[in-house]
């Protein structure tokens, strides 16, 4: 397909992307491990691990899984844990092993883990012993055969790792009691693992690599099927866009997004680790205080994350007085980055928050910002290279440039499709390889998307279409206001009105100065007919306002 908007800066770097250089994401992990051996691989809560130590890691906790009766290759394994040293060591091991990691939010209620243990068919879970108690709940339906357990500190160095598991346990009181018959720990996986004989499977493109599970906000969550081929290709994809900026071997990045979800796990995790950097996992970034903390006792050079995550350490104490002089890339994703908090990040770090977008189903990088964009631009970026984007009709016609309609992509990340549902994945992806975002969008002549809304949230507002986007983006300049939802919701006259919920960072903020300031930035029909406060919004774990509980609630 002929790309006229493919402008200077993905021209100079698209003949350089081989998605063929590697089988599998075991095989780039295999060959950083030889590469950077002595280079520190993941940090966390002061405790490092080298690429040989990963390694060595790996090996054995590969070689236990390959021990267990039954295990074929491409079983699915779940892995279900915040951002702890045994995060990685697991996927890699999983992978390595050559089975399929299905990586499971450890937040989830029982219920959620049932459906996702069931529905991906996983034979093993490595889980943190803080949610075992669910698990207990949720395994008697699933196939699960084996549990490995771990403690929150396993991996930490002593006396650290004895003192974290105390105080988790007996202090804080973070692990409710559970009974899992059968279960071992992941110290006696390892064990178990170094006295057994590892078998290097053979791994190729095609081969599952990670059943990826959507939210579920639009209905019951699927795994996305993400092969080797996929997330190859946008770790290969996202490394070539960024190379002006990073250098091997050199890079720090603050990963405080939980790897299970899969910008982290692809922008943070495979990316960094492709190039020989140095993953500083963040286990509770809620924890604004112990965050920037943890950020002033390391040298980061690259940190990204949600809109939400860069706000609130805007607004956390002492997050001002850090060292900014080595950082030099922030990436937001996820959700629409507001350019009020961009503009704030560029005056405190004097680094620009560049925005990406992306989405599970492709792996997930589909635009990125240039990485010398001076400041913040309002777009979610260009096609990142071997990636095709158009913009549609509702009956699928394609749209000329400046025209606003639903986003699709095709490319080499572009998942295969839902694991196990055919009809879903027909309803999303055509036989031409276009998936189908469910994003409306915009593209200019230079080839930059903007992304309006969600397609499910928009508001209709007298025949108008109305994009939360763009109205939180107006109240989140709002002078006292911290953070931000717009919804719809009935209204005799209009069929729908537009709503705000605010969460304020001045008390003395009230509603008809918000409806003020919107006045003076957005035609009538936009302005928000109704405005509630609220001590805090509803999230996802990863810091997403989840729009559709402020409808319910």
């Amino acid at each position: 397909m002929e790309r006229p908007w493919l402008n200077s800066y993905q021209q100079g770097i698209k003949d350089h992307v081989d998605i063929n250089a590697f089988n599998s994401v075991a095989e780039v992990f295999e060959r950083s491990v030889e590469k950077y051996a002595e280079l520190p691989a993941f940090s966390n809560m002061g405790s490092t691990l080298s690429f040989q130590q990963m390694g060595e890691l790996t090996t054995s906790l590969a070689a236990y899984l390959q021990s267990l009766p039954g295990m074929q290759k491409g079983d699915r394994v779940a892995v279900m844990m915040p951002n702890v040293l045994q995060n990685p060591i697991a996927i890699f091991a999983v992978l390595r092993a050559g089975y399929t990691v299905v990586n499971v939010n450890p937040l989830y209620t029982a219920r959620e883990l049932r459906h996702q243990l069931k529905d991906s068919g996983a034979k093993v879970i490595i889980v943190v012993d803080n949610f075992c108690h669910t698990l207990q709940e949720a395994i008697a339906e699933t196939d699960i055969q084996q549990v490995v357990t771990t403690q929150l500190g396993d991996m930490l160095k002593f006396p650290k790792s004895a003192i974290v598991n105390l105080v988790v346990k007996h202090v804080k009181k973070m692990v409710p009691p559970y009974s899992l018959p059968g279960s071992i720990t992941f110290k006696q996986a390892l064990a178990i693992g170094r006295s057994s004989e590892f078998t290097p499977p053979n791994l190729g493109h095609d081969d599952i690599a990670f059943l990826q599970y959507t939210g579920g906000t639009t209905g019951v969550a699927k795994g996305a099927v993400l092969t080797n081929r996929n997330m190859v290709a946008n770790m290969q994809q996202a490394s070539e866009w960024i190379s002006k900026l990073v250098e091997e071997r050199k890079e720090i990045i603050i990963t405080a997004l939980p790897l299970y979800h899969i910008f982290s796990l692809t922008a943070n995790c495979l990316t960094f680790m492709k190039i020989g950097g140095l993953n500083y996992l963040i286990t509770n970034p809620r924890d604004m205080p112990g965050f920037v903390k943890e950020l002033g006792s390391v040298n980061f050079t690259v940190i990204t994350g949600v809109n939400t995550l860069f706000n609130g350490l805007l607004n956390a104490e002492g997050f001002d007085q850090l060292d900014f002089s080595h950082l030099k890339m922030t990436l937001g994703g996820g959700m629409a980055v507001q350019q009020a908090v961009a503009e704030r990040w560029k005056r405190v770090t004097g680094v620009p928050l560049l925005e990406a977008y992306g989405l599970t189903e492709t792996s997930p990088a589909v635009c990125i910002n240039p990485m010398d964009l001076p400041a913040y631009n309002g777009s979610i970026g260009l096609p990142v290279p071997l990636t095709d984007v158009s913009i549609r009709t509702e009956d699928g016609e394609f749209l000329p440039i400046g025209e606003v309609g639903e986003l699709c992509v095709r490319g080499p990340q572009v998942m295969r499709g839902y694991w196990e549902k055919p009809e879903e994945t027909a309803f999303v992806l055509d036989e031409e390889g276009w998936f189908k975002t469910g994003d409306i969008a915009v593209m200019d002549e230079s080839g930059f998307v903007r992304l309006v809304d969600r397609k499910k949230d928009m508001i209709l507002v007298s025949g108008f279409n109305v994009f939360p986007n763009e109205v939180e983006g107006v109240i989140a300049a709002c002078p006292g206001v911290l953070e931000v939802g717009v919804i719809g919701v009935a209204d005799e006259k209009s069929g729908e009105a537009v709503k705000a919920v605010v969460v304020k960072s001045d008390a003395s903020l009230t509603e008809q100065d918000i409806i003020d300031y919107c006045r003076k930035e957005l035609t009538s029909y936009k302005v928000p007919r109704i405005i509630e406060f609220r001590d805090e919004l509803p999230k996802t774990n990863v810091g997403k306002i989840l729009r559709r509980e402020l409808r319910d609630s």
